[in-house]
């Protein structure tokens, strides 16, 4: 099979790989309908993570080919949705539903990597999840975006606390960020501040449901969001970058008490325990469990509720994925979707 692999910083190839098999009774064996290239992917490439040989891509749709004797969630024919992170389903730390911190977990980038023909994914029963019937095509892209992008922004809004008669602010205007707002629009955000200098994702921000926009950054746009707060700031806060500078914008933007929910992946953050304190700013974040979140997000999007596949805006066959990535390191496009 055809399959991505990421041999250094910037060198994307698509390479034959060995065609995936069943090793263990939990496993299943998935042909890839819909992958896609992911902002995280871009720590490697831009060489912040040190790749080596490595396979590529979390996110991912698909159809069961095979399953091993002990699966019993799901069966050959079966389109599934599935999780970034491989989970059992069944330990402590799954049944109170953080299984992306399952006790055997491991992410699906390295170890088994979707941007490809074929998957072989462990704990499958932990792991995917299916749907009633074949989906509608034009569906495919939006339960595409819950495996992963639709279910962190998710996260990161139910982590803030986002709900009815709440102002939260998203810092980072990256397809996490985009799904945040949706997010927090579903849970019925009374105003929703996106910072974003960038106008096709400002668009895309106010569709999903941003009612502002703030452009400046640092010191001057968390004065800009204390007066669109009347100096308080936000109840909720979205950090969906990572970086030093955005967590301290994120936590100089919470009201005293406020929450923050945090998912950009943490490159050298160092949290400021006075202003923490002080502030009274709770923070909850990390890898998302997506997978607790998929049964609702996969019915939102077959009842056409939400449509977070308008965050792909280039769609590209599995060959060109070199493409993808030089798209999106560029920022060109918020997030590029690959068809094996």
């Amino acid at each position: 099979m055809r399959g991505v692999i990421m041999h250094a910083p910037g060198d994307v190839r698509v390479e034959e790989r060995p065609d995936p098999v069943i090793e263990e009774p939990t496993d299943a064996v998935i042909r890839i309908v819909a992958a896609c290239v992911c902002g995280s992917d871009l720590w490697p490439y831009r060489g912040v993570d040190e790749p080596q040989d490595q396979k590529m891509g979390h996110e991912y749709v698909g159809l069961v080919e095979q399953i091993g004797d002990a699966v019993e969630t799901v069966k050959p024919g079966d389109f599934v949705v599935g999780s970034f992170v491989i989970s059992d389903g069944t330990c402590p730390i799954c049944s109170a539903g953080y299984q992306s911190r399952c006790v055997n977990a491991s992410f699906i980038d390295g170890t088994v990597g979707t941007q490809a023909e074929f998957a072989r994914i462990p704990f499958a029963d932990g792991t995917l999840v299916a749907t009633p019937e074949y989906p509608e095509e034009d569906l495919i892209p939006s339960l595409l975006a819950a495996s992963d992008v639709f279910g962190t922004g998710w996260f990161a809004a139910d982590a803030a606390e986002a709900g009815p008669g709440k102002t939260v602010a998203v810092v980072g205007d990256g397809a996490v960020g985009l799904m945040g707002v949706l997010a927090a629009k579903q849970m019925g955000a009374e105003r929703i501040i996106v910072m974003s200098r960038h106008a096709d994702r400002q668009a895309l921000a106010r569709e999903f449901g941003a009612t502002d926009i703030v452009e400046e950054r640092g010191s001057e746009g968390v004065v800009r969001i204390r007066e669109l707060t009347d100096g308080l700031g936000a109840h909720s806060v979205i950090e969906a970058v990572g970086t030093q500078e955005s967590m301290m914008q994120a936590i100089r933007a919470t009201r005293p008490g406020g929450h923050i929910g945090y998912v950009g992946v943490s490159h050298n953050v160092e949290l400021p325990g006075d202003r923490l304190f002080m502030g009274l700013v709770h923070l909850h974040g990390g890898p998302a469990p997506v997978r607790r979140y998929l049964p609702e997000l996969i019915n939102l999007v077959l009842e056409r509720k939400v449509d977070p596949g308008k965050v792909f805006t280039k769609q590209l066959p599995l060959a060109d994925a070199a493409e993808a990535y030089r798209l999106m390191d560029r920022r060109e496009e918020v997030k590029v979707l690959l068809w094996p």
